[in-house]
């Protein structure tokens, strides 16, 4: 593809501005760790807001919107939209938890909450198991998105994106640390937003598309707009809809979309002035992140059905795709194509911009674990700040490296989704009770991560001969096998082993305050010692933290549904919706005076 003179300085234009950033704010980075990681824990809510919401807007979310889109219709996008619940357990009952921890990173936690031999191997463990493992395999998905998008829209080669888009990227993550990262997120979702949203309009109105009316009359998209699963096909609603809605969205890890918190999100909360900005923060990402974004992307997905209805239509369009890349996520970047001078390096800088974005976040959390609770835990515990901010630096590098190498052997973003999603199968039910019960001790923690990898393996050697129509369990049921085997067996482990010491359980609840229910043994002896570890002060109660949660889930549906509604023409529906969206800000604006009471 030709690029014009006009799409080239947009995009080098934007390339300058993002390093420019990164040098000036590279000196206060590089002061000390709190700095480079945290950004000195004095960010305002709606710039964490921003940020994180232009993380989780990575290159290769479109592509992944756009793969489901295509093979299991709109309503295949149910399989991160049930996360939301997560995301409002994080916002109304977790955020004030975290940044009342005042860790560093959600790792140390493990030293907060649990003591001896096992919450060091636990904590060290995790951080290079997530800092280094799982972190480098979200980066290779996002990686591997931008190799198909430099293949179709500018004819490099693997390699060539890798070196091209990972030297600026990385250049500028290890120099301008957190405070970095946040500021030039501000500035990537702004350029993100307006290019999906040009990229949408401009396939939409595409001659062989016909603009929006014929496209949701087009017997090959009929079949895809809607934004529920077909209740008849059992396995579709098990699989689309129930299990994500029942089990998914408190029962596995995922990055961004952790239950409980944890990873750059709780990195953000951590970074935050205070609790109040560390809610305010979360609750914006949400809003944007499950409501705002995705029609873009959903149509310019249902376009790419009319000009690219088969795999094979991809390939005769652009034979130089490896076969063994070609995917449906290709149909994104392929409907790219076919966008004018000038809005084309806008679209361009834009997926970069989502590119810069994630990896640059993913390297900064990525490198905190190794700095912060690997190298000075357990290799140089007297290394100096200057110190570990070089080791950050030079981690940095190392996780693009090893991100880019491992981008190449993956097919497509889905997969590599589907691998994440059943890594972290039944862990996230122990992530959410290890804050309000005193039993949960280090060794459940340990047994749910490794019996959840382990089972996930043997799932996936023998998934032939165990799920299937044909087989002993029905394909739907594997994920939920997965959770109720691992719930079982750290179940078990938590009786059969001993609980914390009560001195580290004090401290612990001293210092975060969490519900009293849970914990009624663990003050009982507290009061018969003499201390006096409840702050009467503050309101622990969860009922109106729950309920928010409730209400804040019902209110982005309204927004996302209202949204789809009135794309498709449904004006009746969508004003209901919009009713909806206004009862639920109005009941969540009075349950707010409730929790605040608990700070």
């Amino acid at each position: 593809m030709n690029l014009s003179t006009l799409d080239y300085s947009i995009i080098f234009g934007f390339f300058a501005i993002t390093l420019i950033i990164g040098i000036i704010v590279s000196k206060k980075s590089g002061e000390n760790t709190d700095e480079f990681f945290l950004s000195g824990r004095n960010m305002p809510w709606w710039l964490l807001g921003f940020s994180m919401v232009a993380t989780t807007f990575a290159a290769d979310t479109p592509l992944f919107v756009a793969d489901v889109v295509r093979q299991k219709g709109v309503s295949g996008n149910w399989v991160w939209w049930t996360f939301l619940l997560t995301g409002m357990l994080t916002v109304f009952v977790y955020a004030r938890l975290w940044r009342k921890s005042n860790v560093k990173t959600d790792i140390e936690f493990y030293e907060l909450r649990y003591s001896g031999k096992a919450a060091r191997f636990l904590r060290g463990f995790r951080a290079l198991y997530l800092g280094l493992v799982f972190n480098v395999l979200v980066m290779s998905a996002v990686m591997l998105a931008a190799i198909k998008i430099g293949g179709i829209m500018l004819g490099l080669s693997p390699w060539q994106v890798v070196g091209y888009a990972g030297i600026v990227t990385v250049i500028f993550s290890a120099i301008g640390g957190f405070k970095g990262v946040v500021y030039t997120d501000f500035l990537l979702f702004i350029v993100a937003m307006i290019g999906a949203i040009a990229a949408a309009y401009y396939a939409v109105n595409l001659p062989e598309v016909g603009g929006l009316t014929k496209l949701l009359e087009n017997e090959q998209v009929v079949s895809k707009i809607s934004i529920l699963p077909d209740f008849s096909n059992t396995e579709l609603i098990m699989s689309l809809l129930i299990i994500p809605l029942a089990v998914q969205w408190w029962s596995a890890w995922y990055p961004g979309a952790e239950p409980g918190g944890g990873g750059y999100i709780a990195q953000r909360m951590l970074a935050a002035k205070d609790e109040k900005n560390a809610i305010g923060a979360t609750f914006f990402f949400n809003i944007m992140h499950y409501a705002i974004r995705p029609w873009p992307w959903i149509l310019v997905a249902l376009a790419s059905i009319v000009v690219f209805p088969t795999l094979e239509s991809i390939q005769e369009a652009f034979p130089a795709i490896e076969a063994s890349k070609l995917g449906h996520d290709y149909a994104y970047p392929a409907m790219l194509t076919f966008l004018p001078k000038g809005l084309l390096g806008l679209v361009l800088a834009s997926l970069i911009a989502a590119f810069m974005s994630t990896i640059s976040t993913h390297l900064n959390w990525g490198s905190s674990y190794i700095v912060n609770d690997y190298y000075k835990r357990f290799v140089k515990p007297e290394a100096t700040e200057k110190e570990q901010v070089l080791v950050g630096r030079i981690s940095t590098v190392v996780l693009m490296v090893l991100s880019s190498f491992l981008a190449l052997k993956f097919t497509n973003a889905l997969q590599i989704f589907d691998t994440i999603i059943m890594f972290g199968a039944g862990t996230g039910l122990l992530f959410i009770l290890r804050w309000f019960w005193w039993r949960i001790n280090s060794w459940s923690e340990i047994s749910a991560m490794l019996s959840s990898g382990i089972i996930s393996l043997l799932f996936a050697h023998y998934e032939k001969s165990l799920f299937g129509a044909e087989q002993i369990f029905p394909t739907w049921s594997k994920f939920p096998l997965v959770v109720l085997i691992t719930t079982i067996i750290w179940v078990a482990v938590t009786y059969l082993t001993q609980p914390e010491k009560q001195e580290t359980l004090e401290k612990f609840y001293a210092k975060i305050q969490p519900n009293k229910t849970g914990w009624k043994n663990v003050i009982a002896k507290a009061n018969e010692n003499g201390n006096n570890i409840v702050d009467t002060s503050i309101d622990t109660s969860l009922t109106y933290g729950i309920i928010a949660m409730i209400v804040g889930t019902l209110l982005v549906y309204s927004i996302l549904f209202a949204m789809g509604n009135f794309i498709y023409g449904k004006i009746n529906l969508a004003l209901l919706l919009s009713g909806s969206t206004i009862v639920c800000t109005f009941v969540l604006i009075k349950l707010w005076d409730k929790i605040k009471k608990g700070f």
